[in-house]
């Protein structure tokens, strides 16, 4: 269970993963010692997934935010199983989630333009197995977009 201190320590590392350990211990007014304790806690109990860098995507050419609808041809754990392989090997996919409703899967990626999203949806999602109808929809503007969950 997560106490309010946890919490707070949560909140705090999400807004800024590269925070120093002093300064999180004032943040969440524990001791150097007591706040390293619960880091290790969080981290072994798998609250915490893992810590990185936050880059711009139109610094490192990947401005355009591209969401594709994928419909299979029909599903079956075979195909299922060799879906989620074949996108676990796509490095240009940057989330895939199986949704209920009137499509199979949800992708969404980032590319350079157009010309790099029609590469990348005939190199890459076309070529995934079992795809059988796809539909696109290409941001115009991000109006919200973070990693940090309410907690």
């Amino acid at each position: 269970m997560l106490d309010p201190v946890d919490r707070k320590i949560l909140r705090v590392l999400q807004q800024d993963g590269r925070i120093t350990n002093t300064d999180l211990c004032e943040r969440v007014n524990l001791s150097a010692t007591a706040t390293a304790e619960r880091m290790k806690r969080l981290v072994r109990e798998g609250y915490i997934e893992h810590f990185s860098a936050s880059l711009d995507p139109r610094k490192v050419e990947r401005g355009l935010l591209v969401f594709v609808e994928i419909r299979l041809e029909r599903t079956s754990p075979e195909i299922f199983d060799s879906f989620k392989h074949a996108v676990e090997r796509a490095p240009d996919i940057l989330e895939c989630h199986m949704v209920a409703g009137g499509f199979d899967y949800l992708v969404k990626s980032r590319v350079k333009d157009m010309e790099a999203y029609r590469a990348f949806l005939s190199d890459v999602v076309l070529a995934l197995p079992g795809v059988r109808e796809t539909h696109t929809y290409a941001v115009m503007e991000e109006i919200k977009d973070t990693h940090i969950l309410p907690v």
